[in-house]
């Protein structure tokens, strides 16, 4: 058995410049910070039931009657029009701009980490950032979906099919695992953050890290201790603060 090791800024810092492939798997607490609730948080979705999950987010519900869930996100996008990228968001798009991070996997649907500035993003669950019509394929960036959305009813092609948003629905397949797999593979430290690493097949990933895995959540997480595995109990966006302040000096 393995007891479980902490890790402080200073020696997560020291671990960043000693890495040559950094990825970051990112999960909902990254976002909580800028206002946006966890779906399984005690004012989530899946809790409070203002929005029915199963026919607001179920592939074959949305085929049969899309309005439900673009009542949903009218509020969704309207909450995250009017937010920022959190500490951590800008943290990560940093160390890629730096050359320090190779990749963010995320399960979050917001498109913050695109926001902050991150180019290689692999979002398992899909977006918003990108829509695409059902029926001809066309793509729709997230500027031309908001305005879309913002209008009554269910946006439509000019070809007159209905436009999906590119977020994973229950029923439909996650997206581009195999390649996050690969990424998260031959990273020499993975960076597990806001994820309590229990919605799989998501939650799988870690296992596969290539080097040292440090995980910084809220509470426990459903990866066991192991070599090389440190488990931080931290506000996360106070705890990247401090890292990006030790990684200066």
């Amino acid at each position: 058995m393995f007891d479980k090791q902490t890790l402080d800024p200073a020696a997560c810092a020291d671990l960043i410049r000693r890495s040559e492939r950094v990825v970051a798997f990112t999960g909902a607490g990254v976002s909580t910070a800028a206002g946006i609730p966890d779906f399984r948080g005690p004012k989530g979705l899946y809790v409070t039931r203002q929005y029915d999950p199963d026919t607001v987010l179920e592939i074959s519900a949305f085929r049969r009657d899309p309005e439900p869930f673009y009542e949903f996100t009218r509020d969704f996008l309207g909450v995250i029009d009017s937010l920022e990228p959190t500490v951590t968001h800008q943290f990560l798009a940093q160390l890629e701009a730096d050359g320090r991070l190779t990749a963010v996997v995320t399960q979050n649907i917001d498109s913050l980490h695109q926001k902050a500035g991150s180019q290689r993003v692999i979002s398992v669950h899909g977006d918003y950032w990108t829509s695409h019509c059902l029926d001809c394929g066309r793509e729709y960036d997230l500027d031309t979906m908001s305005g879309m959305i913002g209008e009554a009813g269910v946006p439509r092609c000019s070809c007159d099919g209905v436009i999906k948003p590119d977020v994973v629905f229950f029923g439909e397949a996650v997206r581009d695992l195999e390649v996050a797999a690969r990424v998260v593979g031959a990273s020499d430290l993975l960076l597990v953050l806001g994820s309590t690493l229990v919605v799989y097949p998501a939650a799988f990933l870690p296992e596969q890290a290539g080097g040292d895995v440090v995980v910084v959540n809220r509470g426990e997480v459903g990866l066991p201790p192991g070599p090389g595995r440190h488990f931080v109990d931290s506000d996360i966006d106070q705890y990247f603060g401090e890292v990006a302040h030790h990684l200066k000096t």
